[in-house]
C-alpha cells in the first residue's frame, strides 16, 4: 500500500509540474485524471475540475463562455462534441481562443476506454510566425505560408507517431499473449508452407507425440515426424493445399498414442493457398474410453441376443439329461448303455458351453485394483506350471521397473492363463518355451506379450481367431478362449494383437491403459461407517496404516451426528447399514447439508444391484486391500 501511495504522489507531482494542460475522461465521459493547468487554462469552476465531472456539462460551460466563438445553436454545438467524444478518434488540431491566444489539442483513445487529451499553449509560436511574416519582406508570402504549414504538419505528425507507438505496443502485447496461450494449450498448433516446411509451431509436438523434436521451424514434415507418420498425413496435407479441410485419426506405433489431426487451408478470401494450418491432439484416453464403451454395448447386445436362446437351450438340456438318466437306470444292453453315456456326456458339454457363453455375454464390470505386475506374473507361473507337460517351460520377464498399476487383476490373470493353455496346445507333445514379457510402453500402455515356439497362426486364424466360436481344435474346442481374452482386454480400454514371430511361433500382445496408482493422499480425518465390527476393524487398520485418523459409526443415524465433528475430510460408508438409513441415504443427507467432506461408498453387492446403481458417490467393491483403498481415496480426492 505504501508503494502505491508513493507512486500516486509521484504521478501527481509530475502532472503539476508540466506546462501543458492534461485531462483523461473515462468511457462514461466522466473526468478521471487532470492537472491544475487544465483548470487554470480554461478557468473551470471547482465542480467541473473534480473527479466524476461530466464532459457534457464541461462543454456546455465552455460553449456558454464563448470558448468556441459565436455559435448559432449552443445546445446543438454541445451535442455534436459529445457525439464526437463517444466515437473518439485520434486527432491533432490548433485553434484560436477568445482573447487571441492559441492552443494545440492532441487527443488519443485509451485501451480501457475513454481518452487522454493534452492542451499546449502555442501563442508564442503563432506570434513568431506573424512577426516573421511582417518583418521579412524579402521572403515571399508563399514561403512563409509553406513554413507555417510545415510547422503545423510536424506537430500533427508528432501526435500521429505517438498514436502509432501506442498501437505498436498493443500489437506486441497481443502477439505475446497469443503465443503464450497457444504454448499452454494441450495440443500442437503449427503451420506449413507449400513446400511442407514448418513456418510456425507452438513447440508442443513432443508433448503430443513423444520422441519428436520440439524445435521444428524450418524442418519438413518428414524430418520432424519420421517417414512412417508423415506418410499417414501426407495425403491430407496435399488435399488441404488444394483447398479441402479435413480431420482424421491415426496411431503412432512408436509411442502407442492415438492422434487426431485437423488440416485447414491457409487462404484469405479467394486468394491463393499459401500453406496449411495443423492442429494435433492426443486422444489416446478418449480412444480407450470409446473402445471400452463400444465393447460394453456389444456385450449388452450379446446378452439380448443370447439370453433367450440360452434359457430355452438350458431347459432342453435339463429335459435331455433327465430322460437319459431314466434310460441309464433301465436294464439296457451294452450298446444301449454306451449310447446313453455318450448322450449324457454331450449334454453336459452343452452345459459347459452355456457357462462359457454366459461369461462372454454377462455384465461383469471391471474391478481395477492396485496390482504389482511382477507379483501377478509370479503367481501366474505357479498356477499354470502344473498344467504344462514336462517338455514345456514357462518364463516371465519384466522389461524395467513398473509401479503399482490399476488393473483388473483377476480378469488379466484369467486371460493370461487362457493364452498359456492355447500356447501349450499349439506346441503339442514336442513342447518348447512359453515366454510372457511385460513392459511399459512410453507412459501410455502396459504391454504384455505371450510368445510360444509352436507352428504360429494360420492366415485364417489371424483373420478370425478373435471371433466367438472360431476354433482350430476341431470338436475339442469351443472357440471362446481368445474371444474372451479380447472381450476383457477391450472392456478395460485396451487392444489385442495377434502375430507370428519371425523365428517361428505365435505372439499375442495385450496393451492395457497404463494407470499408475495415485500417490497416497495427505492424512485425513475419516468418518468410517460400517455395521459389521470385524469389517470395521479391518478397514480401520488399513486407514490408520495409511496415516489417516479415524472416527467410527455403526449406523447412518450415528454417522449423521458424528459428521458435525470439525475437520472431517472423507466419509467412507458401506451401502448396507443396520437401521433405516442406508449408506446411500447418508450420502444424500450429507450432500443436502452441504458437508465439505468427500463421500466414498463400499459394497459387496453385484454391479447390477439396484441399491448399488442408486449410489450418488463412487463405490469401492469388497473385498479390497490397503493399496486399492489408498488408490481409490486418492482418485476420489483428485
Amino acid at each position: 500500500m505504501g508503494t502505491d501511495e508513493a507512486r500516486a504522489g509521484l504521478m501527481r507531482a509530475g502532472l503539476n509540474l508540466i506546462q501543458q494542460a492534461l485531462s483523461i475522461y473515462d468511457r462514461d465521459l466522466r473526468l478521471a485524471v487532470w492537472n491544475p493547468r487544465f483548470q487554470e487554462m480554461f478557468a473551470l469552476p471547482e465542480h467541473l475540475a473534480s473527479e466524476g465531472a461530466s464532459f457534457e456539462e464541461t462543454i456546455r460551460f465552455l460553449v456558454g463562455r464563448g470558448e468556441y466563438g459565436v455559435v448559432d445553436d449552443p445546445e446543438a454545438a454541445v451535442q455534436a462534441r459529445v457525439r464526437a467524444a463517444r466515437a473518439f478518434q485520434p486527432h491533432y488540431m490548433e485553434r484560436e481562443r477568445p482573447g487571441g491566444r492559441w492552443i494545440s489539442v492532441e487527443g488519443s483513445p485509451l485501451p480501457q476506454g475513454g481518452w487522454v487529451t493534452v492542451y499546449t499553449d502555442i501563442t508564442e509560436v503563432k506570434l513568431q510566425e506573424r512577426m516573421l511574416r511582417a518583418r521579412s519582406a524579402e521572403l515571399s508570402d508563399e514561403v512563409l505560408a509553406n513554413s507555417e504549414r510545415l510547422a503545423q504538419a510536424n506537430r500533427a505528425l508528432a501526435a500521429t507517431n505517438t498514436a502509432l507507438q501506442e498501437a505498436k505496443r498493443e500489437l506486441t502485447e497481443m502477439e505475446a499473449r497469443t503465443r503464450l496461450t497457444t504454448e499452454m494449450m494441450p495440443a500442437h498448433i503449427a503451420h506449413v508452407g507449400r513446400d511442407l516446411r514448418y513456418t510456425y509451431s507452438n513447440r508442443r509436438l513432443s508433448t503430443v507425440i513423444p520422441g519428436r523434436p520440439s524445435q521444428i521451424l524450418g524442418l519438413t514434415g518428414r524430418e520432424a515426424l519420421g517417414d512412417e507418420t508423415f506418410e499417414k498425413i501426407h495425403p491430407y496435407l496435399l488435399r488441404a493445399l488444394e483447398g479441402e479441410a479435413s480431420v482424421f485419426e491415426f496411431s503412432d506405433e512408436a509411442s502407442g498414442r492415438r492422434i487426431r489431426a485437423a488440416f485447414t487451408p491457409d487462404q484469405i478470401a479467394d486468394g491463393p493457398i499459401s500453406g496449411v494450418y495443423i492442429l494435433s491432439m492426443d486422444v489416446t484416453s478418449e480412444t480407450q474410453a470409446r473402445a471400452a464403451l463400444m465393447q460394453t454395448r456389444k456385450r449388452e447386445l450379446a446378452v439380448q441376443l443370447t439370453s433367450g436362446v440360452a434359457h430355452d437351450f438350458a431347459n432342453l438340456l435339463t429335459i435331455i439329461l433327465g430322460l437319459q438318466g431314466r434310460l441309464e437306470r433301465l436294464d439296457l444292453p451294452e450298446d444301449g448303455r454306451a449310447l446313453v453315456a455318450g448322450t449324457l456326456a454331450a449334454a453336459r458339454r452343452g452345459g459347459v458351453l452355456l457357462d462359457r457363453i454366459a461369461s462372454v455375454s454377462g455384465r461383469r464390470a471391471p474391478r481395477p485394483v492396485a496390482t504389482d505386475v511382477a507379483a501377478l506374473l509370479d503367481d501366474l507361473r505357479l498356477l499354470a506350471t502344473p498344467t504344462l507337460p514336462e517338455t514345456t517351460r514357462l518364463e516371465t520377464h519384466i522389461g524395467g521397473p513398473l509401479p503399482l498399476l490399476l488393473l483388473d487383476a483377476g480378469a488379466l490373470q484369467d486371460a493370461l492363463v487362457n493364452l498359456v493353455l492355447n500356447a501349450r496346445d499349439a506346441m503339442g507333445a514336442k513342447g518348447g518355451l512359453i515366454r510372457i514379457c511385460a513392459q511399459a510402453l512410453r507412459d501410455t500402455w502396459l504391454e504384455i506379450r505371450v510368445e510360444d515356439e509352436g507352428t504360429g497362426f494360420s492366415a485364417e486364424a489371424l483373420d478370425k481367431a478373435l471371433d466367438p466360436f472360431f476354433t482350430t481344435k476341431g470338436g475339442e474346442g469351443t472357440g471362446l478362449g481368445l474371444s474372451m481374452v479380447y472381450d476383457q482386454t477391450t472392456l478395460a480400454g485396451g487392444t489385442l494383437r495377434l502375430s507370428n514371430r519371425p523365428g517361428g511361433g505365435a505372439s499375442v500382445s495385450l496393451r492395457l491403459p497404463l494407470r499408475p496408482v495415485e500417490i497416497a493422499p495427505a492424512p485425513l480425518l475419516v468418518l468410517l461407517v460400517e455395521d459389521d465390527p470385524d469389517i470395521r476393524e479391518t478397514v480401520r487398520g488399513m486407514l490408520r496404516a495409511a496415516g489417516h485418523a479415524v472416527i467410527e459409526a455403526a449406523s447412518g443415524a450415528e454417522a449423521l451426528a458424528l459428521a458435525e465433528v470439525p475437520g472431517i475430510g472423507l466419509v467412507l460408508s458401506d451401502i448396507q447399514l443396520a437401521g433405516a438409513m442406508s449408506g446411500t441415504d447418508l450420502a444424500a443427507a450429507l450432500h443436502a447439508k452441504g458437508h465439505a467432506a468427500r463421500l466414498l461408498l463400499m459394497s459387496a453387492l453385484p454391479a447390477g444391484d439396484p441399491r448399488r446403481l442408486a449410489a450418488t458417490a463412487p463405490v469401492l467393491t469388497k473385498p479390497f486391500d490397503a493399496a486399492t483403498l489408498s488408490a481409490v481415496i486418492g482418485a476420489s480426492l483428485a
